[in-house]
């Protein structure tokens, strides 16, 4: 780890500007709606099911036009690419609380899914990459760290907002801090040198370099796949799973309980990844972060429910998906490289995006038409491909 004056000086100050950023721009863009949607349904006389299709149409177009973000990035740097992604946020977010019918509301969570793709993980990822190369992969294990924090802020945040402003208010508060604070520490703090990607062949005679897998073919389509069946699976539950640990006889009081566990789960797994796991192939990560999802599965099939199970369940659920969260940005850059890594988050993150606006509508419509039981084990079997595509993908010696 660098000393703390490096996170204010040099290329590290990437990870600050960053860490910051992102906490404002999921707690703006991503998390909110599971609050406000409710009430926008209600003040414009709409189901809370069409409405909240806005947001996952968001995440549709986000995860189409991810590739090219991620090539703009490699072109002119994060500096240049994500400033304009916070400043359409704020723009969405101000057609969002202006729009009078179905077609503006729609064309204001189209323009969010744009600033989504121009301002999450994936593009702070391609930044990092640009900035560090091959050696990113404690900047992006830093930077989850703090983006952790996000969903701690945010609802809390906004829940406050709500009730102080209405969501309209909230939604105002949040677009003037995206054009006001996050924009500008985009284009003025993130740093602007790239590092030198060395092309796999060019090493000198004699030279032990660190072998990389071509992107392309069955290699990359399984880490690709990977990702995105592992989407369904945060997509899908952080919309049903304290709904149906409720249906399965739990207090709401206990529930919300048990989900406050979530997120410092996340954050202790990533800091023992930083802390024990930096030798160890980020493959390995991931196959040992979906590995212990698929077994919290496996203990909510056999064992009676009980909130020691439901306890358990959210705790492994909350490792798995903090490792999950460093392996989308150290994986590819272990296996095929740094060079044109924007790019690359771009081509992994376009799946991993449109399968995570689908996993909501398909948990809930299997959860309603057949049993939370069934919707869980479709969850599940997600988490088993992911498992299986991580398995079988290969990892050069």
């Amino acid at each position: 780890m660098p000393s703390p004056g490096a996170f204010i000086f040099g290329p590290w100050r990437a990870v600050s500007v960053l860490g910051l950023t992102e906490i404002l721009s999921w707690g703006a863009l991503f998390y909110p709606p599971v609050l406000t949607v409710p009430l926008i349904a209600a003040d414009h006389g709409w189901s809370p099911a069409f409405a909240m299709a806005g947001f996952s149409v968001g995440l549709f177009v986000g995860g189409l036009c991810a590739r090219y973000v991620g090539g703009a990035i490699d072109r002119f740097g994060g500096h240049v690419v994500m400033p304009v992604g916070s400043l359409i946020g704020a723009a969405g977010l101000l057609v969002l609380v202006w729009a009078p019918g179905p077609t503006s509301y729609f064309a204001a969570w189209i323009t969010i899914g744009l600033a989504m793709a121009a301002s999450l993980y994936d593009p702070a990822f391609a930044t990092l990459g640009r900035i560090f190369g091959s050696a990113a992969r404690a900047p992006i294990t830093v930077l989850t760290l703090a983006g952790g924090l996000a969903s701690t802020v945010s609802w809390p945040a906004t829940q406050f907002l709500i009730d102080a402003v209405g969501w309209r208010g909230a939604y105002l508060i949040y677009a003037a801090l995206l054009a006001g604070l996050a924009a500008p520490l985009h284009a003025l703090a993130l740093p602007r040198e790239q590092a030198q990607a060395v092309p796999h062949h060019a090493a000198p005679s004699g030279t032990k370099t660190k072998p990389f897998v071509p992107a392309r073919g069955f290699a990359f389509v399984l880490i690709a796949a990977g990702f995105a069946a592992y989407a369904f699976v945060p997509s899908a539950l952080s919309a049903q799973l304290l709904a149906i640990f409720h249906r399965f006889g739990l207090p709401p009081a206990t529930v919300v309980a048990i989900g406050m566990l979530f997120g410092p789960a996340q954050v202790v797994a990533r800091i023992c990844e930083l802390s024990f796991a930096r030798r160890l192939h980020p493959l390995w990560i991931a196959r040992f972060a979906v590995a212990v999802l698929v077994a919290g599965f496996v203990l909510l099939a056999l064992l009676p429910f009980s909130v020691a199970v439901a306890v358990s369940f959210a705790l492994m659920y909350g490792m798995a998906n903090g490792l999950l969260t460093i392996a989308r940005g150290t994986v590819p850059l272990a296996l095929f490289g740094a060079a044109g890594y924007g790019r690359l988050m771009g081509r992994i993150g376009g799946p991993y995006l449109v399968v995570q606006a689908m996993a909501p509508v398909v948990l809930t419509f299997v959860a309603d038409r057949v049993s939370d039981a069934a919707g869980l084990a479709v969850v599940a079997a997600f988490a088993a491909i992911a498992l299986v595509c991580f398995l079988f993908s290969r990892q050069p010696s």
